[in-house]
């Protein structure tokens, strides 16, 4: 029987990775990672201005060509290989990650004019100088009465699409100027691979305008025209018309020059994109009441729910969109703006000298965090050292480090760090079920989870729940070839690929009764903290917390000596 094959290539913070995937049995048969040349791991940054950070579109097209080039050179080695029966091509980004674009929709950044030009690169994700623009969007809105912001979770975000090109156009004119168009990443690169460039050809992706531009079918998809030039005379032309569609669809077929220099025929079908942590979602096995979360330097909280039972907008979500995930189905996105990327500042910047440098002194530190009990070491923190994604959406906030002595160590704060995020992870969950979201299991993925066991362990005691990890360690690239089979017609439904293609492992980390009891004591006093810096006009209890602390210090010791 011939195999048949789909391609996922997963664009991350840092690099492009291309999976090579059997689609009867979600088998890995081949795969290639193209890290990033420029800047500093791929992210172009100023030292004059913290919150910046770019990436050059070169590094897109170079990296597909160089991963999904390699990939195929690979599973050419792979008995049943053969580049003529893969299906189809799926494409996940990070994201908000837009780009200006000419009227041939050539990014400006790859022409003379603009090469060297910080604002004409794409804006990362993690781009933050945009964040009193964002405050500006959010006001405006919320005092006209208009809708937009109702399925984002009522306020928007410097990460995200609108207030980015204004800012843009506030502080570099010439480039607002000289932009046809900005496209999202996500659409930017399958228009390029099929041809369809020129902004108005482009297949817009439902996952990216839902969830970062706030358009929604309840208002006709963007917002209007009126309410963009209230923010700045000249926004409503970067206003994109057409319908934006799910993955699921086909975004056009690889181009002739393009599949001949990656070992492909040409004519191979290119989904439309979706973001990375959605496609993650899928390869990870999401459905009804399943939580998948994707951790790496940051982390992305998926849910999906059925068309057929409505939905309330649930404050300080990232997005409530439907078909953003899985077609026929809401998306629901939440998020913590840093995980990962709190470890590695410690280790980076605090760690002693004495566990090391990089993986080494994560691992020194990991096995120290594990001999300590919980509440054992007097700390507890505040994971805001990026922002807060959810639920607060204030990239404004700041980490906080409560109940250190003369006598803390480094373990103890470092163990205190990942308690932080699983503090902050409770949270978006709690806020899931407080308005009618069931959080039944909890699927987690990325390289913290499958290589952390201590984070996954606090996690499960902290949230009270088991906590799953999906069978395959590269679920963006994964759920993005899911798509490339469903688009190319051999499966029906996201669903049907699904329970061929993905699984979780046979490791579950149960919460310990004991620890659960420790933390929800511990969490009470996160959530003091939590509502005091990020609640606007909020006076919290603070006199208490620290005194909490150490009386929960002191008990954990007395009752372990």
């Amino acid at each position: 029987m011939t195999r048949k094959f789909a391609i996922g290539v997963d664009y991350g913070t840092n690099s492009v990775r291309a999976l090579v995937v059997d689609i009867a049995t979600g088998e890995e048969i081949a795969t290639e990672v193209f890290d990033y040349r420029r800047g500093e791991a791929g992210i172009l940054l100023d030292p004059a201005d913290p919150n910046l950070a770019r990436q050059s579109p070169a590094e897109y097209i170079d990296g597909f060509l160089a991963s999904v080039g390699g990939a195929v050179a690979k599973a050419r080695q792979c008995d049943g290989f053969d580049p003529a029966q893969v299906v189809g091509i799926g494409i996940d980004t990070t994201g908000s990650t837009p780009l200006p674009v000419n009227a041939e929709g050539v990014a400006l950044a790859l022409t003379d004019e603009f090469k060297d030009d910080l604002a004409a690169q794409a804006w990362l994700w993690k781009d933050h100088t945009s964040h009193a623009e964002a405050d500006e969007i959010t006001q405006k809105a919320a005092l006209a009465g208009l809708p937009y912001l109702a399925k984002c979770g009522g306020r928007y975000s410097s990460e995200w699409y609108w207030s980015k090109i204004l800012h843009c156009m506030r502080t570099a004119p010439h480039v607002a100027k000289a932009a046809a168009a900005w496209v999202e990443c996500a659409d930017y690169i399958p228009a390029y691979l099929t041809g369809n460039s020129r902004p108005d050809r482009i297949v817009r992706s439902i996952c990216a305008a839902g969830h970062k531009a706030m358009y929604h079918e309840d208002w006709g998809g963007l917002p209007s025209a009126e309410f963009l030039e209230s923010l700045e005379p000249g926004l409503s032309r970067f206003r994109y018309s057409g319908k934006a569609a799910p993955a699921d669809h086909p975004a056009g077929k690889l181009r002739a020059d393009v599949a001949e220099k990656v070992g492909l025929p040409p004519g191979v079908t290119v989904s439309v994109a979706a973001f990375d942590a959605h496609m993650g979602a899928v390869g990870s096995g999401c459905g009804p009441g399943v939580l998948v979360k994707i951790i790496g330097t940051s982390t992305c909280d998926c849910m999906v729910a059925p068309l057929s039972k409505p939905l309330p907008d649930v404050p300080g979500l990232c997005g409530i969109v439907p078909e953003s995930i899985v077609p026929g189905m809401y998306g629901l996105e939440a998020g913590q703006s840093a995980v990962g990327d709190i470890f590695n500042w410690f280790v980076k910047h605090l760690s002693p000298s004495d566990y090391g440098q990089g993986a080494a002194a994560h691992a020194g530190l990991t096995e120290a965090a594990a001999r300590l009990r919980p509440g054992e070491s007097g700390l507890v923190a505040l994971d805001w050292n990026n922002g807060n994604r959810t639920v607060l959406v204030d990239p404004l906030l700041t980490g906080l480090l409560v109940g250190q002595t003369l006598h803390t160590t480094a373990p103890e704060i470092y163990r205190a760090l990942i308690e932080g995020t699983a503090f902050g992870a409770l949270t978006i969950i709690n806020r899931l079920e407080e308005y009618g979201v069931k959080v039944e299991q909890v699927i987690n993925c990325g390289g913290i989870a499958e290589k952390s066991p201590l984070v996954m362990q606090i996690y499960a005691d902290v949230c009270n729940r088991p906590m799953k990890v999906s069978r395959s360690a590269q679920t963006c690239a994964l759920g993005a070839a899911i798509f490339g089979a469903v688009a190319g017609g051999a499966y029906p439904s996201v669903e049907a690929a699904q329970a061929n293609m993905t699984g979780v492992r046979d490791v579950v980390y149960t919460p310990i009764p004991e620890n659960v009891a420790i933390y929800a004591r511990l969490y009470r006093v996160y959530k003091t903290l939590h509502d005091a810096f990020g609640t606007p006009g909020a006076s919290g209890p603070l006199y208490g917390v620290m005194k909490d602390l150490i009386a929960l210090r002191d008990e954990v010791r007395k009752r372990a000596a």
